[in-house]
C-alpha cells in the first residue's frame, strides 16, 4: 500500500503556529491501527484506489479513471505502455473491499513505431534474455498488437514470454497463443495434493478456506479469499505440473476471511525440513530459477534461508531470493548464489546488449543512461526521475546475458520520493542492493499526520490486520508493535508505515 506518502506536499498543507505548538505537545503520539477504521462503501474504495495510484511513480494516475460499484471496481482512461496497466489492475486489487477489477485502461505509446520494429525489439528481448532464449516462440505483429505462438514446456514458461514481449516499448497489447506441452500426464489426485501444497506454503494466500478439485486435469478453485489480490495469487499458485486451465470462479471474496481463526495451521511453527522442501518447490515453478541446482537451507535461527548453488544469469539469482522471501516461515533470504554464465561473453557484446534492452524498455527509454561494462559488471551512470525508473533499470540491465552483477550509480532527481516495492506488485524483491535501503532525510509531515496515513495504509492493506499493531511515532520515527500472523504480514506493516511517511521503523511486531 502506498497512500498518502507525501500528502502534505502534494496538497500544499501548511501547519500554523498553533499547530506547531500543539505538535511539540505530541512529539509521541501512540495509537492503535484500529482507530483508522472507515465506512466501507463503493466511494470510500473508490478513494481508496485513487489515492493508491496517485502514490505510484510508475502509473500516470491523472490519466486513470476509478468507478466502484458493489465492490467491482473499473479502471479506465489510457497509458503509455501496456505495462503501467497491467500495474494499475495489480494495485486496485490490493485495497481493501474490492472483489475484482475490470482493466479497460487502453495503451496508447507515445511514439509511433512500425510492426517491424516492434517485432524485431520483441524478438531482440525474447533471444537476449536468458530465460527465454531457448524457448521457441514465433512472433507477429499487427497495428503494434504482438501474437506469440509456439510450444513450451510450462505455463510459467508461457507467461514469462508475455510478460518479456510486453516489455517493449510500442507494444499495445499480447495475445499469447503459444501452446503448452507438458512432459508427461498426470493423475488428477496426483495434482490435487500439490495446488494444495503450493496453496497452502504461499505466504500471500490463507489457504484454510480454498477447496480444490480436479477434473481431467483442470483445476476449480471454490471457498473464500480475503482479497482480491489474494484471489489472483491463488489462480496462479495453482499452475503446478500438469495443469492444463484454472477455473476460480467459485472463490468468493469476503473481507471476513482475513480472521486469524480462520487461517488454520497455516502459520504454525514449521520445521527446517518443512520450510527448505517449500523453497524447493517454489524454486521448481519458477521458469528463472528452475533449470540450475539451487540448494536452500534453513540457518539454525529457523527463520532465514540460505541459497546456495550457481545459476547462468544475474536475474535468476535474484528470482531465487524472490521465491525463497515469499514462502511461509521464512523472515530472511542470504543469497550465495553464484552466477557463472555458460557462454563467455566480451564485455562489449554485454554493453550493447544491455544499452539495446534499456532503449527498448518503455519506462526508461527516454532517459540517457550510460552503460560501462567491465568484468562482466554493469556500470549504470545518468539521471532518472524517480527510483522506480532507478530501479527498472537496474533489473532490465540484471536480465541480460553474461552481467554477473549491476552497479546502479543513477541519479534520481525527486529523491524525496521513496519506492517501496511490494511482493504483490513488483515480480522482484527490492531489499537486496545498498542503494535501495532509501530512507528519507526528514519527515514530509507532521508526527500525527504521519500515525494517520499509517492507520490508513494499514487498514485498507489485505495483507496486514490492523488490529493487531499499534503506531508510535516520534519526529518521523515510527515504532509498530502488536502481534501478527506471519513474517509477510510483518514486512508488510513495514511498507505500510513507509508508505504513510516514517523517515525509519523500528519493527518490533512479533510473529504468532
Amino acid at each position: 500500500m502506498r497512500r498518502k506518502q507525501f500528502t502534505a506536499i502534494l496538497k500544499g498543507e501548511r501547519v500554523t503556529l498553533i499547530g506547531l505548538i500543539a505538535l511539540g505537545m505530541l512529539a509521541v503520539t501512540t495509537t492503535p491501527a484500529v482507530a483508522a477504521k472507515q465506512p466501507l462503501t463503493d466511494i470510500s474504495i473508490t478513494d481508496a484506489v485513487e489515492d493508491e495510484l496517485i502514490m505510484d511513480q510508475a502509473v500516470p494516475f491523472h490519466l486513470i479513471d476509478v468507478a466502484t460499484t458493489d465492490g467491482v471496481v473499473t479502471l479506465s482512461g489510457s497509458v503509455d505502455n501496456i505495462l503501467a496497466k497491467e500495474r494499475a489492475a495489480r494495485i486496485a486489487r490490493m485495497v481493501k473491499g474490492v472483489r475484482t477489477v475490470v482493466n479497460q485502461v487502453e495503451v496508447d505509446p507515445p511514439l509511433l513505431r512500425t510492426d517491424s520494429q516492434i517485432r524485431d525489439d520483441v524478438e531482440d528481448a525474447l533471444r537476449t534474455d536468458p530465460a527465454t532464449d531457448s524457448y521457441e516462440v514465433n512472433v507477429e505483429v499487427q497495428d503494434s498488437v504482438v501474437t506469440l505462438s509456439g510450444t513450451v514446456d510450462s505455463l510459467q514458461e508461457k507467461e514469462l514470454s508475455e510478460t518479456v514481449a510486453m516489455g517493449v516499448k510500442g507494444v499495445k497489447r499480447a495475445n499469447n497463443k503459444i501452446m503448452v506441452s507438458w512432459p508427461e500426464t498426470r493423475p488428477d489426485e496426483e495434482i490435487k495434493v500439490e495446488v494444495e501444497k503450493a496453496l497452502e506454503w504461499d505466504a500471500f494466500v490463507d489457504h484454510a478456506l480454498i477447496d480444490v478439485n480436479v477434473q481431467n486435469e483442470k483445476v476449480l478453485l471454490s471457498g473464500i479469499v480475503g482479497s482480491a489480490a489474494e484471489k489472483d495469487t491463488a489462480y496462479w499458485t495453482a499452475y503446478v505440473a500438469g495443469v492444463k486451465t484454472v477455473d476460480d470462479s467459485g472463490l468468493k471474496v469476503k473481507r471476513w476471511a482475513r480472521d486469524p481463526d480462520l487461517k488454520g495451521e497455516k502459520y504454525a511453527k514449521k520445521s527446517k525440513e518443512e520450510i527448505e522442501d517449500a523453497v524447493k518447490d517454489a524454486l521448481l515453478y519458477d521458469p528463472r530459477v528452475s533449470s540450475f541446482e539451487v540448494s536452500p537451507e534453513v540457518a539454525d535461527d529457523g527463520i532465514t534461508v540460505i541459497l546456495r548453488g550457481m545459476v547462468d544469469n544475474l536475474k535468476a539469482k535474484r528470482a531465487a531470493g524472490q521465491d525463497a522471501q515469499n514462502t511461509v516461515g521464512v523472515r530472511a533470504v542470504d543469497n550465495r548464489i553464484l552466477v557463472r554464465p555458460t557462454l563467455v561473453r566480451s564485455d562489449e557484446k554485454i554493453e550493447d546488449n544491455v544499452r539495446r534492452a534499456l532503449v527498448r524498455d518503455p519506462y526508461v527509454e527516454s532517459f540517457d543512461i550510460k552503460v560501462d561494462v567491465r568484468n562482466g559488471v554493469a556500470d549504470l551512470y545518468g539521471t532518472v526521475d524517480s527510483f522506480f525508473e532507478k530501479f527498472q533499470a537496474d533489473d532490465v540491465a540484471s536480465r541480460v546475458n553474461g552481467v554477473l552483477m549491476v552497479d546502479n550509480k543513477l541519479i534520481v532527481q525527486k529523491d524525496y520520493h521513496p519506492y517501496i516495492t511490494d511482493p504483490y506488485v513488483d515480480d522482484r524483491y527490492g531489499y537486496d542492493s545498498e542503494w535501495h535501503q532509501y530512507r528519507p532525510r526528514f519527515p514530509a509531515k507532521s508526527d500525527w499526520r504521519i500515525k494517520e496515513d499509517i492507520q490508513d495504509e494499514l487498514w485498507w492493506s489485505p495483507f496486514v490486520d490492523a488490529d493487531d499493531v499499534t503506531v508510535t511515532v516520534d519526529n518521523g520515527e515510527v515504532t509498530l508493535t502488536g502481534i501478527v500472523d506471519s513474517w509477510s504480514e510483518f514486512n508488510a506493516a513495514a511498507n505500510n508505515a513507509y508508505e504513510g511517511g516514517a523517515v525509519y521503523v523500528d519493527n518490533d511486531l512479533q510473529v504468532r
